[in-house]
């Protein structure tokens, strides 16, 4: 347990910076398991239209540091291709 008053702080910040980058993560992951399942279904349509979403998602959180953005740029790529290659 931290013991000096900065160190107290310091772990108070990064509970709560941990809070926001689950979400974060949660968020770009549950996008992109919706987004594979409905490519994997054949649903293009539906697929299609929450391709936003998942760019979104992505976009925030290559931003927000909780990846790197090669990721969110190499996981978008593969969203589109798949969409093309099931089309």
């Amino acid at each position: 347990m931290p013991i000096t008053k900065s160190a107290k702080k310091a772990l108070r910040q990064s509970k709560t910076r941990r809070v926001g980058n689950l979400k974060r993560i949660n968020a770009y992951k549950n996008a992109v398991k919706e987004f594979n399942k409905l490519v994997a279904a054949g649903k293009l349509d539906q697929a299609k239209s929450l391709l936003p979403k998942v760019y979104q998602s992505l976009d925030k959180a290559a931003k927000s540091g909780v990846i790197k953005p090669n990721k969110a740029s190499r996981l978008k790529s593969h969203a589109i291709l798949a969409i093309a290659k099931h089309a």
